[in-house]
């Protein structure tokens, strides 16, 4: 293990920002305090500062030697809005907000980093740190392209990392290609005609043809998408109704739809489409679908998941950098859209036990665990010396 000392020796320091940040949570596109305790450090450290990007991101910029090459190295800032149950002493003072799901790691780390790499200089280049908002709504990293991230703040590849409870602090896993899932949502409105519950046939019962929409949408992972790729086409809610006795004029059912291939994704989006107008149609009721593609899947580059592996097993060895994601993992992650614009590789980094009950992330138990910051900016840190080294110019 070669994690870097100068980083090792500041775990605590940094473990304390950590928890600051925890004790404050803010959801998307609220960042303001963490926004302003992130650019603080990094004035205090020498990077140019911009606020403001893509509403409350922020990006640092510390230039060094005459290279042209550059990188980008993304962390997520947004809490989600939940309550949170961990009695650990740095729990939220936010009444509803938590951060559950470790974004005040990720900032911590990259700031960890950021300190470190502004006072050692051993690379050749630009480096770009770029602290996103709103990564939980699937719409920060979008924003910041918008706003003209990358053109303010040309990078060559850009990276970025989350944790993951239940792989031991000190694990690595990333591969190329497909890392994480497209999350897109639907909403489907049966529109009857509504009645008396004991005259059923005087009205367009929008239930029944609610039910029978429900079944037949789980028909499609099942026969239209072939064996071996990965799909989900989830019924999270069913709305309709309030008395025992009234047909409503109205059913709605809300979907979430998971893909780890883009055609797959278009598959689903069309057989959706398809079968909603189907059983309309053979109920004689209306239909009004709406369809919101939120985020794509995350493709990692090969040349620069390469890198980011070589990298990993310098700091921690061979065996404690997995490369393969493990089956059935649906996570979405906001990042692609960086990827979709820039090559680039998203890691995975051990985070073992989160919390007192050690759960998984979203839950109201989960606490980042500060034994991982050191792995995660010595990460970072080696990969700006390894791609911006002179000898790679």
């Amino acid at each position: 293990m070669q994690l870097i000392p100068q980083i090792l020796a500041w775990q605590d320091e940094f473990a304390q920002i950590r928890r600051q940040i925890h004790q404050h949570p803010e959801l998307g596109f609220e960042e303001r305090i963490t926004s302003e305790l992130v650019a603080g450090y990094l004035r205090q450290w020498g990077y140019e500062v911009f606020a403001g990007v893509g509403g409350t991101g922020v990006v640092g910029v510390l230039c060094n030697g005459s290279s042209a090459r550059s990188i980008g190295i993304r962390a997520d800032m947004d809490a989600l809005p939940i309550q949170e149950e961990s009695g650990v002493p740095h729990a939220s003072c936010e009444a509803g907000k938590m951060h559950a799901c470790g974004h005040d790691g990720h900032t911590t780390i990259l700031l960890c980093a950021a300190r470190y790499l502004a006072e050692t200089r051993r690379f050749d280049g630009t480096l770009n740190l770029i602290f996103q908002p709103a990564e939980e709504t699937l719409g920060g990293a979008r924003r910041m392209i918008e706003d003209g991230l990358f053109e303010r703040f040309p990078c060559d590849a850009v990276y970025a990392l989350h944790n993951m409870p239940g792989l031991p602090v000190g694990a690595f896993l990333t591969q190329p290609g497909a890392m994480s899932a497209s999350s897109d949502v639907a909403t489907i409105r049966l529109i009857g005609v509504g009645g008396h519950g004991a005259m059923p046939h005087k009205a367009r019962d929008p239930i029944v043809a609610a039910a029978e929409l429900l079944l037949a949408l789980q028909t499609i992972v099942a026969r239209n998408v072939p064996a071996g790729e990965v799909a989900v086409v989830t019924v999270g809610a069913i709305q309709a109704g309030e008395a025992h006795n009234v047909i409503p004029d109205v059913a709605t059912l809300k979907l979430s739809v998971r893909s780890t291939h883009p055609d797959i994704r278009k598959l689903l989006r069309q057989r959706i489409s398809e079968i909603s107008q189907g059983v309309a149609q053979v109920h004689g009721i209306e239909l009004d679908l709406d369809y919101e593609e939120r985020i794509g899947v995350l493709i990692n580059t090969p040349a620069e998941t390469a890198l980011l592996q070589q990298v990993a097993r310098e700091l921690v060895g061979e065996e404690a950098v997995l490369t393969s994601v493990p089956s059935g993992y649906l996570g979405s992650e906001d990042f692609a859209s960086m990827l979709e614009v820039r090559p680039g590789c998203y890691m995975v980094l051990g985070n073992g036990n989160s919390g007192p009950s050690g759960c998984m992330v979203h839950n109201p138990g989960y606490d980042f665990n500060d034994a991982a910051i050191p792995f995660g900016a010595s990460l970072w840190a080696r990969l700006v010396e390894t791609s911006l080294n002179e000898a790679n110019a």
